[in-house]
């Protein structure tokens, strides 16, 4: 059976009591509840009470429990652009009150906050420049920090399963902030400036045999190499002999984040169903993490990014599938997603291999655009 969920925000739940029953007249099986989220600005169009949420910071939507966090050199902040004291809570309560089941969506290793306030702990590229958005798990602070937020996200809230985004490096791309870096580096180059150079990497470069020194050189006469070229639609697998130690090295801190995460998960909710937000391509950083040898088999499920409409998505989803793991395939009906293509992106999505479908974003769309998601979810049935 396919299924098909929508993800959502607390607040879009919280003060709408219409939001169930949108859910069900929009066929669709449950929704991806934020438990954690990095800072946002999101329009609520659809809500009787407000227009505008403006979430200032990565926060925790549960209690910040003192006694938990204190031992912690990283905690999350509290969303305190919420009246509720637990907003995941409330609104996973009313959700599965109404027979909707609830994934809980934890975001782990995005949050300017923490990264600005403890900048030695966020990537930082081979030019010394830090990215403050992107906590990088070669930190064991950072997979404290990691473990401890997924434990406290899904605490005493029943849940009918989980799901993981971030639970690994974030890169370059951050989308935020007014970006003004589109088309600025070709693809290779932002390969190589998502490559993590901060202190705790560089560490275990030398247990791999790589001079710290020779690497961030080579790495930025690279990047200032690539500036002389033509921008390329996608970057090409890195064949330089370091490539293989800075991969090792970088999937080594996923497999301990992503190891912790679950250990610290499996306390509180053993038998609950994980996916975790993937990429099939062993560089790809951010909310979609490269895929480590043994990352698949760790969980029950991958979701892959597939908002582009275009035939990579589904060759995403394909490279995915061979790992055996079912493959939950992310849509968007927000831009750039164009509204008649969705429908045939989303039968090649099927035809990829795609067993389950997360629509991106229940709370954000306007009306007109609510129709999208009962025309992805026929075209997810068709035969």
């Amino acid at each position: 059976m396919v299924t098909v969920t929508g993800h959502a925000y607390p607040w879009d739940v919280i003060g709408d009591p219409s939001f169930p029953d949108r859910v069900r007249e929009l066929g669709l099986t449950g929704v991806t509840l934020a438990a954690s989220y990095h800072s946002t600005r999101a329009a609520t169009p659809l809500h009787p009470r407000h227009q505008l949420v403006d979430a200032r910071w990565a926060a925790l939507y549960r209690p910040v429990r003192d006694s938990v966090w204190a031992p912690h050199r990283l905690r999350p902040g509290a969303a305190e652009w919420m009246t509720e004291a637990d907003p995941f809570g409330v609104a996973a309560d009313a959700l599965r009150r109404a027979g909707v089941p609830v994934t809980a969506w934890i975001v782990l290793t995005h949050s300017t906050r923490l990264g600005s306030a403890h900048p030695d702990l966020a990537v930082t590229n081979c030019f010394g420049e830090r990215y403050p958005y992107a906590l990088c798990p070669a930190n064991p602070q950072v997979r404290d920090y990691a473990a401890t937020l997924t434990a406290e996200a899904v605490r005493d809230v029943p849940v009918d399963a989980v799901s993981l985004e971030a639970c690994g490096q974030l890169g370059l791309a951050h989308l935020g902030h007014h970006e003004k870096t589109d088309d600025a580096w070709t693809a290779n180059a932002a390969r190589l400036l998502s490559i993590c150079c901060c202190q705790g990497c560089q560490s275990a470069w030398r247990e791999r045999g790589l001079d710290p020194g020779e690497v961030v050189d080579r790495l930025r006469a690279d990047v200032h190499a690539e500036a002389a070229r033509a921008p390329d639609p996608s970057p090409t697998p890195l064949t330089d002999p370091m490539a293989g130690p800075l991969l090792a090295t970088r999937h080594a801190a996923t497999d301990a984040l992503r190891t912790q995460v679950l250990a610290a998960l499996r306390e509180v909710l053993p038998d609950a169903p994980v996916t975790l937000h993937a990429n099939p391509d062993p560089w790809a950083t951010g909310p979609s993490p490269g895929l480590t040898p043994t990352a698949a088999a760790d969980v029950d499920a991958l979701l892959v990014p597939a908002w582009p409409t275009g035939p990579a998505s589904a060759e995403i989803v394909t490279r995915a599938a061979r790992t055996g793991r079912p493959v939950d395939a992310y849509v968007t009906v927000l831009p750039p997603a164009a509204p008649d293509a969705l429908a045939d992106h989303v039968r090649r999505l099927r035809g990829a291999g795609a067993t389950r479908f997360s629509l991106y974003h229940l709370g954000l769309a306007p009306a007109w655009r609510q129709r999208l998601f009962v025309e992805i979810v026929k075209a997810v049935h068709d035969d």
